[in-house]
């Protein structure tokens, strides 16, 4: 079996699409082949393409959390304006899925719109505490985003705060660190 470097310096094409429109570099970022993320980046794959399904080797970080791999992608110049199929960026199915590092990550070492608002009309925050389910995680994830500057009173489409779901839901240390938040 030929290594990806004999790949790359054979020519093979960075840039080939599966029957879902994904490409290597895409298929590296979403299994965490950061080895292999690497070398592709390094021979010009493309940090940006986008598949079928509106997904980029950094949007599919939000997915896995992956730390490491959204480093490389960062350095490689991802675009964090694209947006999923949702209309999300990355950092909100990340909050989505506790998880924690990632978030905190992302929130101090790039410049991504914490208070970004998908087309349910949720932001990361709302995510953290509708998806969530109230576990230190979640709580340490609302956390974060309130320390990188998410906004407690963005209410979802329906006009109901994170505060409102986060005490429906009877997550009370969410609730009382959104409250502590100015919510």
């Amino acid at each position: 079996m030929a290594s990806v470097a004999d790949l790359i310096s054979s020519g093979a094409d960075l840039e080939v699409r599966d029957s879902a429109g994904r490409t290597p570099l895409l298929l590296a970022a979403a299994n965490d082949h950061v080895d292999v993320a690497k070398q592709l980046i390094a021979a010009g794959a493309d940090p940006n393409a986008v598949d079928d399904q509106r997904d980029t080797p950094w949007l599919v970080t939000g997915v896995t959390g992956s730390v490491e791999m959204v480093e490389v992608l960062a350095a490689a110049g991802a675009d964090l304006s694209l947006t999923n199929r949702y209309g999300g960026v990355s950092v909100i199915p990340a909050s989505e899925r506790g998880h924690l590092d990632y978030v905190r990550w992302v929130l101090a070492n790039t410049e991504i719109d914490v208070n970004h608002v998908n087309n349910l009309g949720w932001t990361a925050l709302l995510e953290a505490v509708i998806l969530g389910d109230g576990s230190d995680t979640y709580l340490e994830v609302v956390r974060a985003l309130l320390a990188g500057g998410a906004d407690p009173a963005l209410a979802d489409g329906d006009g109901v705060t994170p505060l409102q779901h986060a005490s429906s839901r009877g997550y009370e240390e969410i609730a009382a660190a959104l409250k502590a938040a100015g919510q």
